[in-house]
């Protein structure tokens, strides 16, 4: 998985990645400090692989991971090529999901490019700057296909599509709201690869003391929440600052400091569990001597194609999976005691893989 940082300068977004990758991304309080982005892959945290891995007594653990990708920050024209321009747009066009990191803090010591605090006034000046990439893009394509489409009933279908979904978002709307029932035309706009059609999770950062109720009692964050709800995005809250903090702590030292400030999960824990959620993602776990690994997959995957991500030859001679859930296999002690009471299952062709799911592909090329 893989996630793009955004937001304007000076609203801690370098910070925030800072903390999650621990990657060193340089920040100060100035705009335009990250001139290049910072790329830093993060381990998912899964206390289930430990405990897998004792149980198998595994030589190695790999968790998932997630790539973060830290973008300049925007500002009004970058598309057009103010600040540090379109360069860095073209960075987040790969990435699964975006994580927008708006401001809801009062600080006079760190500067607002736009001289208050205003979360949805910043959201629109980041989603203004997307559209306008976006309908460049769709400029491009338009001119491209125009050529073709007089003798070609594809390409002007698709070039009706591409004037109405450039014209969708001229009118200010995001291209992941534009309604199409069409196999051709949600074909096509995956193609295009635009940068408001991905998913977005907000990362509303506050300070230290509205992080215990989790920013309930900010305004600002109110606001974020009510326009992620109306937008079908996530949201979560978090302090960039004490992110930074947690980052340099130990796994003791991580779960005292959260305990102290109240807090039951960090911010990268909620960033994941918000990624997972709005990418529709679950875990499926193998194990044994050699290795003890999480692997990621959408929700809705069946087993043969679970296998495909461990190795192509698993799907190809796929035959069929051993499945036991997680618990189930640590609260028997071993596998054979789960085999014996009947929890382990063979699962064929058609079996939709669960988070969780400790599997043994059988297979055949």
């Amino acid at each position: 998985m893989k996630l793009g940082i955004v937001g304007l300068p000076n609203v801690g977004k370098s910070t925030l990645f800072n903390s999650l990758t621990k990657a060193g991304a340089e920040s100060a309080n100035y705009p335009f400090c990250t001139i290049d982005p910072n790329v830093g892959v993060v381990a998912v945290p899964d206390e289930r692989l430990n405990k897998l891995a004792a149980l198998y007594n595994s030589a190695k653990v790999t968790p998932a991971v997630i790539e973060f990708v830290d973008i300049a920050g925007l500002v009004k024209g970058a598309s057009k090529g103010e600040g540090l321009g379109n360069q860095f747009l073209a960075n987040i066009r790969e990435v699964d999901a975006i994580v927008h990191v708006v401001r809801c803090f009062e600080d006079t010591n760190v500067i607002h490019v736009d001289g208050n605090i205003n979360p949805l006034r910043d959201i629109e000046t980041i989603n203004l700057e997307l559209i306008l990439s976006d309908a460049e893009i769709l400029e491009r394509r338009i001119a491209k296909t125009t050529r073709g489409a007089r003798n070609d009933k594809t390409l002007a279908k698709e070039l009706d599509f591409l004037q109405r979904l450039k014209a969708y978002l001229e009118a200010g709307n995001l291209a992941i709201g534009f309604d199409t029932d069409d196999e051709d035309e949600q074909a096509w706009i995956k193609e295009y690869n635009l940068l408001t059609y991905k998913p977005v999770i907000f990362a509303a950062n506050v300070s230290e003391d509205d992080l215990a109720d989790d920013g309930a009692s900010n305004e600002h964050v109110a606001a974020v929440r009510k326009f992620a709800a109306e937008n079908n995005c996530e949201v979560f809250v978090i302090s960039a600052e004490i992110e930074q903090e947690i980052s340099e702590l130990d796994d003791d030292e991580k779960q005292m400091f959260l305990e102290d400030l109240g807090l039951k999960e960090s911010g990268l824990d909620k960033l994941i569990k918000a990624s997972y959620s709005l990418l529709g993602l679950i875990s499926y776990l193998t194990s044994g001597e050699d290795e003890t690994r999480a692997w990621t997959i959408k929700k809705g995957t069946k087993a043969p194609q679970a296998a495909g991500k461990i190795h192509t030859d698993f799907e190809r001679g796929f035959i069929k999976a051993e499945v036991v859930n997680y618990q189930d296999l640590l609260d028997c002690g071993s596998y054979s005691k789960a085999k014996e009471k009947g929890l382990v299952g063979l699962e064929g062709k058609d079996y939709i893989v669960k988070d969780g799911d400790v599997i043994l592909f059988r297979f055949n090329v």
